[in-house]
């Protein structure tokens, strides 16, 4: 059986080979090879439904393709740049196994619909396999917060000490981020998950299919309802990787914590053998690979999500070549994505150590507290602006004599104002500081328990 060259009888001569090359998806999209024989074994038994094509036909196509489908996980399907693509690939190596019957597949279909079917049904599955990933990761959180509800962390805001924490409470911040994203990811999932099967090129068919009979058979909710729109529209990708972004946001946040906790400075927490790696050259150090990779790959998917809006940004209606470079991005991203997640989760839950004691004195060795000074005058009918006025010179008073603000004698808070009292030493201490801030949502310790319990129950656990 010769292999045609050329495209059509419209053409006289191939591609030149550097413009074949150059033209060629396969290199990246036999990733969609599943998707591609699932979506044609279903346009296969949508042709046969609405008698375009016979039983016996459907039979021989439907059997082509899963011969299709074992050959290539034996690794003997492996179609080269002359196939162009995936859909090209599949298509020729059916007709050479079920014969002229194998060029009927492509009845009423064009590969712009084909390929728009692939990708949903390719990101469907990813961001189910991602969404998995992101209960893992809320999972290693919960543990370690449910572990450290008592254990003190300072606050920051400015990368300067605020407020003393609860070690839980922040943890948790990580497991509302994650919780958004899952949610997010969900919404997404809604707008993938919709059929452009049977659209055609651009303008739909002249052939009686039934589309929302190919999109049950593929699990789809809906079937798009402007053939335009459907071979054309990307929105479901940008939205994925605007996601996507989202998630390396959310670790890449937590990756510089890490980064900042495990050096020297700071020694709130200690990298296990596991989860860091030496330098080439000093014996001593310990580098926290697994975050700075993150924190690294997170531009990776900034970036393919810019390089889609790109694309997508002056394309006329309907298909146009450009979108073949969406699948490439698209493919990395969700790698990353899901990558970055394990290794994070990896990280928590085998690769660092909390060192508490180091973490419980921290909280004890600044002036973080000095709001809970201010609440304090507040409480006994010292209007708040000037109780903060009066903490402020408080602290300057402190710094000027070297000593922290539990150092003071009695008698000194007193000279500042004489509402001060010998309870004024419990009201500073760190645990008391906390475990007062019990409003809703707060760092009290019974309020992180309580936040704890609601993300149990929403995590199913």
């Amino acid at each position: 059986m010769t292999k045609k060259t050329t495209w059509s009888d419209r053409f006289e001569s191939a591609l030149h080979p550097a413009i074949a090359i150059f033209n060629a998806s396969i290199g990246f999209d036999i990733e969609l090879i599943e998707y591609d024989l699932t979506g044609s074994i279903a346009h296969a038994q949508m042709l046969g439904q609405t008698g375009i094509i016979t039983t016996e036909e459907v039979a021989q196509l439907v059997a082509g393709l899963e011969q299709i489908r074992q050959e290539y996980y034996q690794g003997e399907f492996t179609p080269g740049v002359e196939a162009e693509d995936i859909h090209f690939a599949v298509e020729r190596r059916l007709t050479e196994i079920v014969g002229d019957v194998g060029k009927k597949l492509h009845t009423a279909r064009s590969r712009n619909d084909q390929i728009g079917t692939d990708v949903r049904l390719y990101l469907r599955e990813e961001i189910t396999n991602i969404r998995g990933k992101l209960r893992e990761f809320q999972l290693v959180l919960l543990e370690l917060a449910e572990n450290n509800v008592e254990t003190l962390i300072p606050g920051y805001t400015h990368l300067q000490r605020a407020q003393p924490l609860s070690l839980a409470h922040h943890l948790l911040a990580y497991v509302q981020m994650a919780q958004r994203d899952w949610e997010r990811l969900a919404d997404v999932y809604k707008r993938t998950n919709i059929s452009p099967l049977g659209c055609g090129a651009l303008a739909g068919t002249t052939f009686p299919i039934d589309r929302q009979y190919s999109a049950e058979l593929l699990n789809f909710d809906a079937v798009y309802e402007n053939s335009l729109d459907g071979v054309s529209d990307r929105d479901f990708a940008i939205e994925f990787l605007c996601a996507a972004s989202l998630i390396m946001v959310h670790l890449s946040r937590l990756s510089e914590e890490m980064i900042l906790w495990a050096s020297e400075e700071f020694n709130f927490v200690k990298l296990k053998d596991s989860c860091a790696t030496g330098s080439s050259i000093m014996p001593q150090k310990k580098n926290p690979d697994v975050p700075e990779l993150v924190r690294g790959k997170t531009g990776r998917v900034f970036g393919h999500l810019q390089a889609l809006l790109v694309i997508m940004k002056g394309l006329p209606l309907a298909y146009n070549k450009d979108l073949q470079e969406d699948k490439e991005g698209l493919f990395d991203g969700v790698k990353t994505v899901k990558a970055s997640l394990e290794a994070m989760t990896i990280l928590l839950a085998d690769g660092i150590e909390f060192n508490t004691t180091r973490l419980n004195n921290a909280v004890g060795e600044d002036f973080s507290n000095a709001t809970d000074v201010a609440d304090y005058l507040a409480a006994k009918g010292i209007p708040f602006r000037e109780a903060y006025n009066l903490v402020g010179k408080v602290v300057k008073k402190s710094l000027a004599v070297g000593k922290l603000l539990k150092d003071l004698t009695l008698e000194e808070w007193q000279q500042l104002h004489p509402a001060f009292e010998a309870d004024i030493y419990q009201a500073i201490a760190p645990r008391t500081v906390v475990s007062a801030r019990n409003s809703y949502g707060g760092t009290g310790f019974e309020q992180v328990k309580a936040a704890i319990a609601r993300a149990k129950s929403r995590l199913n656990i």
